[in-house]
């Protein structure tokens, strides 16, 4: 059985990662078409980053996931502190459905429902969709997952821990900050990274909501792709898994090591 279990685990990382991987390999195709590989090359990446144009939409991309990665941590940890130390259960469980909804929600309806929203804002305000307009929907779709990651490092707390540090003298913000914080602080870095790595590779949402003169990764890989297949556009592809492989990689690390030095601490209390 474990074998059977072992032999369809790899059967479907195969089917997953088998498109990636063959992009990848055809990017480095001095051909220039995915028909047949003709040789080793280093021109299309080389492309890239000649590109001007790119590299702008490419920091515009990091920006945006970075700067919304962090605002949505910041409200995320703070709505997900809101929820669970609420004391009215019929609000809470409300504010638990209205968060959940946007996890659930089709990208179409959440992406054309902002670009109504920000008609209407620009209508009155004259400002255009563009950055401010991207950086919004992407907080918003940011700050459900950071609340879901949050939420179960609360509720694994033990409330012994809030009162012994009451019983010690400690201050509403001491606990908050000394004790309730670095208690979720995984699941806050687990929030921001995947907050991050949802921003980088959202399409929808940011297709809906992006105006003239400002774009992101995704949608100018949509719109080099309309014009026809490139090897520019493997090269680009390759180096955005790259980049979320490296995100992931790191957020392990981080994990990894403060699980063990969590280990070693608990080691020497025994």
């Amino acid at each position: 059985m474990k074998l059977q279990a072992k032999l369809f685990l790899a059967a479907a990382l195969l089917l997953l990662y088998f498109p990636i991987f063959f992009l990848m390999y055809y990017s480095f195709n001095a051909a220039g078409n995915m028909n047949h590989f003709k040789g080793f090359t280093l021109d299309h990446y080389k492309a890239v980053f000649e590109n001007k144009r790119l590299l702008v939409i490419i920091m515009n991309t990091i920006a945006v996931a970075l700067i919304a990665a962090s605002i949505s941590t910041l409200i995320g940890v703070f709505g997900a502190l809101g929820i669970h130390y609420m004391r009215n259960k019929q609000l809470k469980i409300g504010l638990l459905t209205l968060n959940n909804i946007l996890m659930v929600s089709s990208d179409v309806v959440i992406g054309s429902s902002f670009l109504i929203l920000f008609t209407v804002i620009g209508h009155y305000t004259g400002l255009g969709l563009g950055f401010w307009s991207v950086l919004v929907s992407h907080i918003a779709f940011c700050v459900p997952i950071v609340v879901l990651m949050v939420l179960p490092k609360l509720y694994d707390m033990k409330q012994s821990m809030i009162n012994a540090a009451t019983d010690l003298g400690a201050s509403t913000y001491q606990t908050l900050s000394r004790v309730i914080i670095p208690h979720i602080m995984p699941g806050a870095v687990a929030g921001f990274f995947m907050a991050l790595t949802y921003s980088l590779d959202d399409f929808t949402v940011s297709f809906f909501v992006t105006g003239n003169g400002f774009s992101v990764l995704s949608v100018e890989i949509y719109s080099m792709a309309r014009k026809g297949i490139s090897m520019e556009i493997n090269a680009l592809s390759t180096l955005l898994f790259l980049i979320v492989m490296i995100i992931i990689i790191i957020y392990y690390f981080l994990s990894t090591g403060r699980e063990r030095r969590r280990r070693v601490k608990a080691g020497v209390l025994k």
